[in-house]
């Protein structure tokens, strides 16, 4: 019979009910023709680029074939063969909020703002500024949400007697308006098809440019969600929508994506069992990129040392974890940049960046990079509380795949099983994936005993060997008995 080992992460509130773990390994559907209706990837690996100051890596940008990086307390330029420049000083230790002109670049670290222009980074220091929290950029104009207030300001980055760029350093006490559809504070701005997403405690609403005089930008009529943000680096854009992890006067922890003006709950129950688990989702940073038609929302919690990955082509959840010392962290990579043909992401921790890389089964360089899936062994209404004989499990799987030398020369898949619903584990039964070539090697395991206890059987499949993934099924072979 046919395991259930495909479909996305989901551990239940209870574990006798669900104990599905995915982590880096994602589902990609195969519907036109395909051995089965989709199959478990690998997710990839991360490949050293350069390292740009000692870190961590608090924000990425790009424009005119320059990519920037704030590293640390510092601001470098970056060219397409990975040669860093210092620029100068960007003050704090969270991430950055970074946008641009085309012609100059800001950068807000809370409660700081600064421009660079290509010659010189300069703080804002004009009277009337009066902080800020996080910027983008509309029709001409630099727009943010000064901290702990309702108040959004703009600054003009064009003078309009000559068209050319200006740096927004002069600011007007008039140039701002207030969000006040609902009394909770603005915490992040984000621009979207020339719209300001305006993001509060409780709420969201949607500004547009109408021309007008000092602050140009008005809420649209309707476009009111009461449903607000939970964290502020959080706030990410993707396939022309807005993600979020949300927050309002009734809980905290649903995932959304921006459908019309509306929120979309996105995550599951599990999903929420988790975030909502943690002591602090407040500090939750995430990032998006497109791979191979894959659409990724990462979503990392660095109190709670977890990471959780949406794909909107499949609308299927998986874990991203880095493996050190024999556990499971939270994923590497804390933002992102598409430059240099490359998919760029920065450490959470260090200096370095990474280039995502399906082809690298490896994270930074040489460090293990462990794959699991947990799945329960018989399919969903088909335990009829019941012991069985398990007599053998098959792994669909493309084999064949071993490298010509090292790790991975032979590599091994590692199998242990749960009785008593997920909650204790047997030891691990290895077995190879065929060394390199051997295309026809059967991954099988035999005489793997009676359930008992529970009358119910978790299997968990993990490895760690640098070769290529790639699961299509699970064939269990089990003969039932009348105890």
């Amino acid at each position: 019979m046919k395991s259930a080992i495909l479909g996305q992460a989901y551990v239940a509130r209870s574990v006798n009910a669900a104990d599905n773990r995915l982590i880096n390994l994602y589902p990609e559907a195969t519907p036109e023709g395909g051995k089965e209706n989709g199959f478990l990837t690998r997710a990839p690996g991360l490949r050293a680029l350069v390292t740009v100051g000692l870190g961590p890596i608090r924000g990425l940008w790009s424009y005119n074939s320059i990519g920037y990086v704030v590293s640390g307390t510092e601001l470098y330029s970056l060219t397409t063969a990975w040669v860093a420049t210092l620029i100068g000083t960007i003050a704090g230790t969270g991430p950055v909020s970074m946008t641009d002109n085309g012609y100059m670049l800001c950068i807000v670290a809370n409660p700081k703002m600064y421009t660079y222009n290509g010659v010189a980074l300069t703080e804002v220091t004009d009277a009337n500024f009066v902080g800020a929290a996080t910027v983008d950029f509309v029709d001409g104009f630099f727009i943010f949400n000064e901290p702990d207030t309702q108040r959004l300001w703009s600054v003009s980055t064009i003078n309009p007697a000559t068209g050319s760029a200006i740096d927004p350093l002069v600011f007007s006490s008039l140039d701002f308006s207030t969000a006040d559809g609902s009394p909770d504070l603005v915490i992040a701005v984000k621009a979207n098809h020339r719209e300001l997403w305006v993001f509060g405690t409780k709420t969201v609403e949607v500004w547009y440019n109408a021309g007008l005089s000092n602050f140009p930008l008005t809420r649209i009529q309707g476009a009111f969600n009461e449903i607000g943000c939970a964290a502020v680096n959080s706030v990410a854009k993707m396939d022309n929508a807005m993600f979020w992890v949300g927050s309002d006067d009734r809980g905290k922890g649903i995932v959304y994506k921006a459908q019309g003006y509306s929120g979309q709950r996105i995550s599951t129950h599990a999903i929420e069992f988790a975030i909502q688990g943690y002591a602090d989702i407040s500090d939750a940073v995430a990032f998006t990129y497109q791979q191979e038609g894959h659409s990724f929302y990462v979503l990392n919690f660095p109190s709670a040392n977890a990471s959780w990955t949406f794909d909107v082509a499949s609308g299927a959840w998986h874990e991203r974890a880095y493996f050190n010392a024999g556990e499971f962290h939270r994923y590497r990579p804390n933002s992102q940049l598409n430059f240099s043909n490359e998919i760029v992401v920065g450490d959470f921790e260090d200096g370095n960046l990474y280039a995502l890389d399906l082809d690298e089964y490896a994270d930074q360089g040489s460090n293990i990079q462990k794959w699991l899936r947990s799945w329960r062994a018989l399919p969903p209404g088909q335990n009829n509380l019941k012991r069985t004989s398990q007599h053998s499990l098959q792994l669909d799987c493309e084999s064949g795949v071993g490298l010509n030398s090292g790790q991975g020369s032979d590599p091994q898949v590692m199998l242990r099983w749960s009785d008593d619903g997920g909650h204790t584990w047997s030891n691990e039964h290895w077995a190879g994936m065929g060394k390199i070539g051997q295309y026809y090697k059967r991954v099988i395991w035999r005489r793997l005993g009676m359930t008992d206890k529970l009358r119910d059987r978790v299997y968990e499949i993990s490895g760690t060997d640098p070769v290529k993934i790639a699961i299509m099924g699970a064939e269990l072979f089990v003969t039932p008995t009348n105890a």
